[in-house]
């Protein structure tokens, strides 16, 4: 009698923010066609939203052996969900949320008729307790971390530049650091993670961070979106440290337009940019976390208006210190709106990165939002806010050469002059670059590509990891 092939299934747990569950939902996607048993684990409060405001639910249904499940995120449903907040109730709440999550590994794990045993967890690696449970049932898991490897290896060496005293540091944000491998010559203080700046270093999400950044060795792999020709020489350093590194980006570019948004999209922009030339819109959206104070909001209004560019602006209803912009809008900024603006609450942003009218990408150089532009060939204005985004800009500007960065700075006349730098000074140089890059990430999904080959080596890596049926 032939031995039945078992089938792998894995369970994926992202952290509950949208840029985290976007890609590792990314993820299950290129997984389905491997025909793994597949369950995903998302919050509650995600879930709600996911199903409300995308085809999630239909998309996957096609894929049988597919599941969602839920797990609370620590916060009442209405709730910010900041990544500082989310942070501290994921700790102050590690106990509930470990024994639930405890509880579905056991769950999972037991023969079912609906579903083989749990084989594999994939788990996003800033989830405090994943790997403590995988060990205790002896599960291999494989960490996940939606960064980028130059924010990751920066995250990863702060226990070296603590030793060497340079960090903490006061003063001069300029100074180069020099005990990061492969970044001593171009990154400075300001370009390190935020959660080393002085206001932040040693507070409770910096902690949390640099553990669990220490434990990622413990995992039997690990995962990056992020591909070889963008960042090679960073991840070669990684390896060093851990030799199980797949490197299966842009994942967005793998599944199509699919949207997996927890916000509301206003499509109508897209109707608004087909009547826009090509190559005239500067694209605006600091993403899912960033909240801006009034006078900011107001001093990227003037520079946007002042560059006298159309422009594509994401607002979101919370985006606001405040959750209302002042009624007492300036005249000149209405009616440089009305001229040349659009201004929604959310927008497909895949789709908008990937429409000719536009030409430039004024961005929190969030992971994610980063990745959509190069892969898009559109140029970027970085004004970084949190966590990975300070260094996702120094190589925007200074390795990769795609765009320029406002670290710092928010000031109507330097927004002015880094539109007109991106849309006209330097449009033929930066236009250049990320081209390039662009036909490298495509290469890098493609048959043969380096992407491709590690993701058909994690499949094969988790099918290998699975038990042979009795």
């Amino acid at each position: 009698m032939e031995r039945e092939v078992p089938v792998p299934h894995v369970l994926i747990f992202p952290f509950p923010l949208q840029g985290h569950m976007n890609s590792m939902l990314k993820l299950a996607e290129l997984l389905c066609p491997a025909y793994f048993y597949i369950t995903f684990l998302n919050s509650d409060h995600n879930h709600k939203r996911l199903l409300r405001f995308t085809d999630a639910e239909a998309r996957f249904r096609r894929w049988p052996k597919f599941r969602f499940e839920t797990i609370t995120d620590g916060l009442q449903a209405d709730d910010p969900r900041s990544i500082e907040l989310i942070f501290e109730m994921f700790e102050a709440s590690e106990s509930i949320i470990r024994a639930l999550f405890r509880d579905l590994v056991i769950s999972l794990s037991r023969p079912q008729q609906e579903t083989p045993p749990l084989s594999c967890i994939i788990a996003d690696g800033i989830i405090p307790f994943a790997i403590d449970v995988a060990d205790e049932f002896k599960i291999p898991i494989i960490s996940f971390r939606t960064v980028s490897a130059c924010s990751f290896w920066a995250y990863f060496c702060i226990p070296k530049l603590i030793a060497a005293g340079e960090l903490p540091f006061q003063g001069d944000m300029d100074v180069l650091i020099k005990c990061v491998p492969g970044m001593e010559g171009f990154l400075r203080r300001r370009d390190l993670p935020s959660f080393c700046r002085p206001e932040e270093f040693n507070g409770p999400v910096f902690q949390s961070v640099l553990r669990l950044t220490q434990e990622t060795t413990r995992a039997s792999g690990f995962i990056l979106n992020s591909f070889e020709d963008l960042e090679g020489p960073i991840l070669s350093e990684i390896r060093s440290h851990l030799p199980n590194l797949y490197a299966i980006g842009p994942l967005h570019a793998q599944s199509g337009f699919a949207s997996n948004s927890l916000w509301e999209v206003d499509r109508s922009c897209m109707t608004w940019l087909d009547s826009r030339p090509s190559n005239s819109v500067v694209y605006v959206s600091f993403g899912s976390l960033a909240v801006v104070k009034r006078e900011t909001l107001l001093e990227f209004w003037y520079g946007l208006v002042r560059s006298e560019k159309h422009f594509l602006w994401v607002v979101r209803p919370d985006s606001i210190t405040g959750g209302v912009v002042n009624p007492e809008i300036p005249v000149v900024l209405l009616e440089g709106t009305k001229e040349r603006g659009c201004i929604v609450g959310w927008a497909p942003q895949e789709e908008v990165l990937a429409h000719p009218a536009v030409g430039g990408f004024l961005t929190h150089s969030g992971w994610n939002s980063t990745l959509e532009s190069i892969y898009a060939g559109v140029p970027m204005i970085c004004w970084p806010c949190l966590a990975d985004q300070q260094t996702n800009s120094r190589f925007v500007s200074e390795v990769w050469r795609v765009g320029v960065d406002m670290k710092d700075t928010c000031e109507r006349g330097t927004v002015e002059k880094m539109l007109k730098d991106v849309m006209e000074k330097r449009k033929e140089e930066l236009m250049g670059s990320v081209d390039k890059l662009a036909k490298l990430a495509r290469s890098s999904i493609g048959e043969g590509g380096s992407s491709r080959s590690n993701l058909d080596r994690l499949i094969q890596d988790i099918r290998s990891k699975t038990p042979s049926c009795p």
